[in-house]
């Protein structure tokens, strides 16, 4: 068993690790609060399971992955940034007349797929910490991040109820919501390096 200072240094460590990962998520979480206030979808229920459960099947690959279960190819799992892009390009043409921002996502599959896309290149970052954790310390850091995933949530809920954020987006939340979307998912593509691949499998 871990001692008390083990189990503080495993805690840091966790909530480094998650923080830096997961910085983005905050945007995504603060955009979806958002669309709720204006258009109630998806719900807060919807917001909150969905981001554990994207961030609990991440966590679950990289640890399948650690254990020897699993080879993830990469970059392949980049192509999961068409997911929000191809969600932003809708919800701009299904657009109405009025100002009102869109419901890009509406349900709780769609809070997890896009949760998914957007940490999809973390597991490169999960797999090799958790395989030099011993189980103990694997329970902390799994711990570590089911709270911050709380936490995540809760900031972003404040930041999408802020009134700055509301006048923003009820300015020009009918287009601006979807383009972050869409450059969401236009980053994911750009950054994980599978548009070379295919490239190189088209040539």
């Amino acid at each position: 068993m871990p001692g008390v200072i083990d189990v503080i240094t495993a805690a840091a460590g966790a909530a480094g690790v998650f923080a830096a990962t997961n910085l983005d998520d905050i945007v995504v979480l603060t955009v979806l609060f958002v669309a709720l206030r204006h258009t109630g979808r998806p719900r807060p229920w919807q917001i909150v399971a969905g981001q554990y459960a994207g961030i609990g099947a991440l966590v679950a690959v990289a640890v399948v992955a650690a254990a020897g279960l699993l080879v993830v190819p990469d970059p392949w799992p980049g192509l999961l940034g068409l997911l929000p892009v191809a969600l932003g390009v809708r919800a701009l043409m299904s657009r109405g007349d009025d100002d009102e921002p869109p419901a890009v996502v509406g349900s709780l599959l769609g809070v997890t797929g896009v949760t998914v896309a957007n940490g999809a290149d973390n597991i490169a970052v999960y797999v090799p910490v958790f395989r030099s954790l011993d189980p103990a310390t694997g329970l902390v850091w799994l711990l570590v991040f089911a709270l911050l995933v709380a936490v995540w949530c809760a900031v972003a809920a404040a930041l999408g109820g802020h009134p700055r954020v509301v006048a923003l987006v009820g300015r020009a939340g009918h287009w601006l919501v979807p383009v972050i979307f869409i450059v969401i998912g236009a980053t994911i593509l750009l950054t994980s390096g599978v548009l070379p691949h295919l490239a190189d499998l088209l040539t």
